[in-house]
């Protein structure tokens, strides 16, 4: 059975809020810049920063981050597919992925950041967080909580990718993952 959690009109409004709950958070703008975890973590990070640039009249540089090198339950890849046009350096790095579960994305993402320079903080942004971590790793900002059993799976769907913005909840068995 599947479960749309989030369409397309709900996605727009939740990365709103989190847009102004970052900006609140970190006081403004001002050496705040954007991580989006390839894949769909970074279409995400992108409309996060589009999104604060128009709240705060100021340019929020956004970044797309390749994580595969630093994972512990995957090979590494081979090349890396980030692209970081900004230093890292003594900025206020917001990390962000479509999903948080278990963590071990998370923790692989906060690697791969540190490979590009040491932020002055950084700070976990999410659209869906469903639980089951393995990991001591929580988001800082996040759209929606979700119940869900180990075995379902959360499908985030964004438009630059899927041709829709969506968030499903398939149950365990059901999944149609691309």
């Amino acid at each position: 059975m599947s479960v749309v959690l989030l369409d397309a009109g709900d996605m727009r409004r939740t990365l709103g809020r989190m847009a102004h709950e970052i900006l609140e958070a970190n006081g403004g703008a001002s050496d705040l810049v954007v991580m989006g975890v390839l894949r769909r973590g970074w279409p995400i990070a992108k409309r996060l920063a589009f999104l604060m640039s128009q709240i705060e009249g100021e340019t929020v540089p956004s970044a797309k981050l390749d994580i595969s090198r630093f994972r512990d339950d995957r090979p590494p890849g081979e090349e890396d597919a980030s692209e970081v046009p900004f230093q890292v350096e003594n900025k206020r790095v917001v990390l962000v992925d479509e999903v948080i579960f278990t963590g071990r994305t998370a923790r692989a993402a906060i690697d791969a950041v540190f490979s590009h320079g040491r932020p002055q903080t950084l700070q976990l942004a999410v659209l869906v967080d469903r639980g089951h971590r393995e990991l001591p790793i929580q988001p800082d900002y996040c759209g929606k909580v979700v119940q869900t059993d180990p075995g379902d799976h959360v499908v985030v769907k964004v438009n630059e990718i899927d041709g829709e913005d969506a968030v499903v909840l398939d149950k365990e068995g059901e999944s149609k993952v691309a």
